[in-house]
């Protein structure tokens, strides 16, 4: 069962077990449909799951309660500790929207300047995305996330087709 990286816990919050999460993505409303997800011990890389209890937005984190846990010295030990989901319990996605863990990996090539490299990393650059491709011929590459660049995505056959203008390459 493949499992998927939503968050990190950061800090305890209350003395009633709550639970502050830096979340891995743009919607959080979508911890608010999660009955339960998994705690990953950092040491020995094991899932263990968890129910969830409560979740709310605070401050742009959110904060979750877990069953059966409602005091701070119950939870404690759980900062620092990343948030798997299972990828069955993935949100279905708009038309050309895409999980970022699915494009990392991907060839990017370009019908005039030929393959530039693999996508690397995707930058949150306020309102939009970069991608980072890295390859030999070209180095390092910053594409912007947009219809205008971005021509082609197959996920399952691991491409990216892309239109670059001038000044985009190093």
């Amino acid at each position: 069962m493949e499992k998927i990286l939503i968050g990190q816990i950061i800090n305890v919050h209350g003395i009633k077990g709550g639970l502050k999460v830096r979340h891995l993505t743009d919607d959080l409303e979508r911890f608010y449909d999660l009955d339960y997800l998994y705690i990953e011990d950092p040491k020995t890389k094991k899932l263990q799951r968890f129910d969830i209890e409560k979740v709310q937005a605070h401050k742009g984190f959110i904060i979750m309660y877990l069953k059966g846990y409602g005091n701070i010295n119950e939870v404690e030990y759980l900062k620092n500790r990343d948030l798997y989901i299972e990828k069955s319990q993935r949100k279905e996605l708009e038309e050309d929207t895409y999980f970022i863990q699915d494009l990392i990996g991907l060839e990017v090539v370009s019908e005039k300047e030929g393959r530039l490299g693999v996508l690397e990393d995707v930058i949150q650059a306020g309102a939009s995305e970069v991608y980072i491709i890295r390859g030999k011929e070209y180095g390092e590459v910053m594409i912007p996330a947009a219809k205008e660049f971005i021509k082609e995505v197959d996920i399952e056959n691991g491409k990216m087709k892309v239109e670059l203008i001038e000044g985009m390459l190093p």
